[in-house]
């Protein structure tokens, strides 16, 4: 009798600590790991990119505005004015996300993400080239304040590309950029 109340207790026993195991591995594994949560880098929504233009007297803008994003309607393209020739522009970019009420200013976050972002200008006909103006914290170009230079009178083009983590230095070119694109907009322009 006595070996069968001594088995009794030592299985008691074992169910207590394998209770008690169970219970722990519970606390452990339950541990809250979100007090420093990964942070999470998603790509930016644009649905408007203005860009502004200042030189030779006047102030031009240019907008691509595509409120239903990647929806079957393309952007609305709208350029205020012309340029004259042989001319240099000071030029800058603001985009927004508006989809939200109030729109969300995405050219904070650029700012905020300058290593992470980079715009890309090519240009062709009477529009002869662009430089940059402002430069990331490592000192790479960035793209938010910018020179255009204009040529003779005549019809040209600017085309944007912003690149999300391009390879930092790179050649100017997108083909050497790598990253993914958050916006690209062709702007047709006349010089006149």
């Amino acid at each position: 009798m006595n070996t069968i109340k001594t088995k009794m207790k030592n299985n008691n026993a074992i169910k207590s600590i394998l209770l008690l195991c169970f219970v722990a591995f519970g606390f452990v594994s339950c541990d809250n790991d979100d007090d420093n949560p990964a942070p999470i880098d998603e790509e930016e929504v644009i649905t408007t990119m203005n860009v502004t233009l200042m030189g030779a007297g006047s102030t031009i803008t240019l907008q691509s505005q595509d409120l239903d994003g990647d929806g079957p309607n393309p952007p609305e393209i709208t350029v205020s004015g012309s340029l004259a020739p042989n001319a240099t522009y000071n030029g800058s970019i603001e985009l927004l996300n508006e989809t939200e009420t109030p729109a969300e200013d995405i050219t904070e976050e650029i700012e905020e993400e300058d290593e992470e972002h980079q715009f890309f200008f090519s240009t062709s006909g009477a529009i002869t080239g662009v430089d940059y103006e402002d430069l990331d914290s490592n000192g790479n170009p960035v793209g938010l304040n910018f020179t255009l230079n204009t040529g003779d009178a005549g019809s040209g083009t600017l085309q944007i590309t912003l690149r999300h983590e391009p390879k930092k230095p790179n050649d100017g070119t997108l083909a050497d950029a790598g990253g993914e694109t958050d916006i690209d907009q062709e702007f047709t322009i006349t010089v006149e």
